[in-house]
């Protein structure tokens, strides 16, 4: 099975895709999709909903999962942060791909074991989960595949309540 990961954002919305086959996970891809402050935000939201687009017919995730957002101190991030999750939520429903939605506590819970992980913790475990040569650059190409692994538990366990 190939899933996606999604952590999503106006500027950078991070992206990681692994594979899992006979329990094992590997990464196969992950970056990031970047659009200037300086673009109009109809703009930025059809260059996102473009790109991720891109990827879906390139790397053909069987399933994915997008970090829920996150309610902070700053309303207008969080209304764009919105509008970005919008995209690609709609990116994911067009091509067919069942999508699961994680709180960050979930996803660092799900990755490190504790709810409470810090921003290096997750890297280390993704980092060694992926058994990977170095810890993936920039941070939300990181959570990206932090959101990919949490899809995986979850569904694998949803599986085995069945």
């Amino acid at each position: 099975m190939r899933y996606l990961g999604i952590d999503p954002g106006t500027a950078t919305t991070g992206y990681g895709i692994i594979d899992v086959i006979d329990g094992e996970m590997a990464m196969v891809v992950y970056g990031t999709i970047e659009t200037s402050s300086k673009m109009d935000m109809a703009d930025r939201l059809m260059q996102i909903f473009n790109e991720i687009t891109l990827l879906l017919r390139e790397f053909e995730p069987d399933e994915a999962g997008i970090e829920k957002l996150f309610f902070g101190k700053n309303v207008t991030t969080a209304i764009t942060v919105g509008q970005a999750r919008g995209v690609l939520l709609l990116a994911l429903a067009q091509a067919g791909i069942p999508t699961g939605e994680y709180s960050p506590p979930k996803i660092k819970n799900a990755v490190a074991g504790y709810g409470g992980a810090g921003k290096k913790q997750i890297q280390m475990m993704v980092r060694h989960l992926l058994d990977l040569q170095e810890t993936p650059r920039p941070d939300d190409a990181a959570d990206g595949l932090a959101v990919a692994i949490t899809h995986y538990h979850y569904s694998k366990y949803a599986q085995l309540a069945l």
